[in-house]
């Protein structure tokens, strides 16, 4: 039997939620160690995912897993990676040591002596519950498997919103934990409704199966392999009733707009880590899902459903950018940013590109960088100020210059600066959508001269101008910080003049997908080419 690497990447950060919640009251610094070494194995074991996975074989899943679980209903614990999958989990593994490091106070209870709550186990407990949670959902081939993972993850996500926030929005105690709750319960009412109408679209899936094939089954492969086949013929109307439901819970996730309205309320309410936690890792579910289930699954309604979201990506990239620009609120600017972007991560992959999806793959990894680097600074300014607002800044990179300088290069990628991660990702999924839709590429283009003005607003109203005397004490980055900081922004440097080994894994997963969906590359215009001579 060959190794479980990918349960074990699964069951080790599970693992160390249950022995981190399991420390004693007052040993909340071992706790914190304690998740922290959980996290780091967990990183290691998904890069030897990495390492063993080989771009150029054959087939479209590796280090698989397979064993009979629920026989009676045809459900099976299946776990395969393709190359979007293995990149992805290495994000989020990678991600949640910082994210860790950048929260490593901020669930210290506020009353010392207190033995009947233990906040600082919960809250690191909680985060290692969603990584274990999100990596098996990235892993998963059966499709109950992940609706069981993806619905799972809401519930210590509900928890880490709702019962630790910053309290820095302007409210009393009990103001601040309105908000939160608010903010906790809107999250997780969305998100449940998304759920439950893919549940329902999960049973009509197995109905389908079960109907046409004799056995009923949720197996990714076996049903995909089956409409290859011509044995499995799913009627056009269920078809298109089927991805509605999977793509309604998926743009929920993703946040698409209409259905974005959760995060701005999440991010703001939540610590700074935990906001990095949802736009960073979380939500890259419901983008990924779109790639592996929607257009897998359902490739003939994915097309007849693009025209729609392709207008609906478009309208996301530019309400989110300008809400964002009309934001006073630090950590609600970055999350309108963060709707803007996966607008953008939406429109490659239904841009039915080769170059889109590959920019639109690539931009998940790149936005959850940036993204990260930018709100965790954030995170270290506003702890320091006690205020979300931009107003209550100004002059800061006088008294703290290397937080602004990284807060700077934050910012500068998330309007995908050339020569930063992003902006390679961005270029692409604009050619690929340029070459099939023209219109739509030239509007999304829009969006990269908002991103510009709201990320020089940001910067110009907290960093530059008078030292307000609020801030003229305020400490520069300290050790623990940079060690946060310094590695993402490496990582941003590195990305964008060197993007290939992230490629050369994406690339053959993204080419899968497209005949997946019997889709080719535009060929240009001959009769433009030649007027262009």
């Amino acid at each position: 039997m060959a190794f479980p690497l990918l349960t074990l990447t699964a069951a080790v950060p599970a693992l160390g939620a249950v022995a981190t919640a399991a420390v004693p009251a007052g040993r909340r610094t071992a706790a914190k160690w304690l998740a922290l070494a959980f996290s780091l194995a967990t990183l290691a074991l998904a890069a030897v995912q990495l390492v063993r996975f080989d771009p150029d074989a054959k087939g479209p899943f590796q280090l698989t897993e397979s064993h009979a679980w629920i026989a009676d209903f045809g459900v099976r614990y299946e776990l395969g990676v393709d190359g979007i999958a293995v990149v992805l989990i290495a994000l989020a593994a990678l991600l949640i040591p910082f994210i860790m490091l950048a929260g490593w106070h901020d669930a210290d209870p506020q009353e010392s002596g207190s033995s009947r709550w233990r906040p600082t186990q919960g809250f690191f407990a909680l985060i290692l519950m969603v990584e274990a949670m999100v990596v098996i959902s990235f892993e998963a081939t059966d499709v109950f498997l992940f609706y069981i993972f993806f619905e799972a993850m809401l519930i210590p996500m509900y928890f880490l919103i709702g019962g630790f926030g910053d309290g820095a929005a302007g409210q009393g105690d009990a103001g601040a934990a309105a908000q939160r709750s608010y903010a906790a319960v809107k999250f997780l009412l969305y998100n449940l409704v998304g759920g439950l109408i893919m549940l329902a679209a999960v049973i009509g899936l197995y109905a389908v199966t079960a109907d046409q094939l004799g056995t009923g089954t949720f197996s990714l492969q076996e049903i995909v392999q089956a409409r290859a086949a011509g044995k499995l013929d799913i009627a056009t109307t269920t078809e298109r009733a089927l991805f509605l439901g999977f793509f309604f819970a998926f743009a929920v996730k993703a946040p698409l707009w209409p259905l974005h309205t959760w995060l701005p309320n999440a991010m703001g309410e939540a610590t700074a880590p935990v906001a990095v936690l949802i736009t960073a890792v979380v939500d890259k579910v419901g983008t990924f899902a779109m790639l592996r289930f929607c257009l897998q699954l359902f490739p003939e309604a994915s097309k007849w459903a693009t025209p729609v979201i392709v207008v609906l990506a478009l309208i996301s990239i530019l309400y989110g950018a300008l809400l964002a620009v009309g934001q006073r609120d630090i950590k609600r600017l970055v999350a309108y940013a963060s709707i803007s972007h996966f607008g953008f991560i939406v429109l490659g992959i239904f841009a039915m590109t080769s170059q889109g999806q590959s920019g639109a793959t690539l931009y998940m990894v790149n936005h959850g960088v940036s993204t990260a680097a930018l709100m965790l600074v954030a995170g270290f300014l506003i702890s320091r100020r006690g205020s979300r607002l931009i107003a209550d800044y100004g002059g800061v990179q006088k008294v703290a210059p290397v937080l602004a300088g990284t807060f700077l290069v934050g910012g500068l990628a998330t309007l995908s600066l050339p020569g930063l991660a992003p902006f390679v990702s961005e270029f692409l999924v604009l050619v690929g959508t340029f070459s099939r839709y023209p219109a739509a590429g030239i509007v999304a283009t829009l969006g990269i001269v908002l991103a510009a003005l709201y990320v020089l607003v940001l910067y110009q109203g907290t960093m530059t101008g008078p030292v307000k005397e609020e801030v003229r004490g305020m400490p520069d980055l300290r050790a623990r910080e940079l060690a946060v900081v310094a590695p993402l922004i490496a990582l941003l440097l590195f990305l964008g003049v060197y993007p290939k080994p992230v490629t050369e894994i994406l690339d053959p997963a993204v080419r899968h997908t497209m005949s997946q969906v019997h889709q080719a590359d535009p060929k240009p215009d001959v009769n433009d080419v030649e007027a262009a001579k």
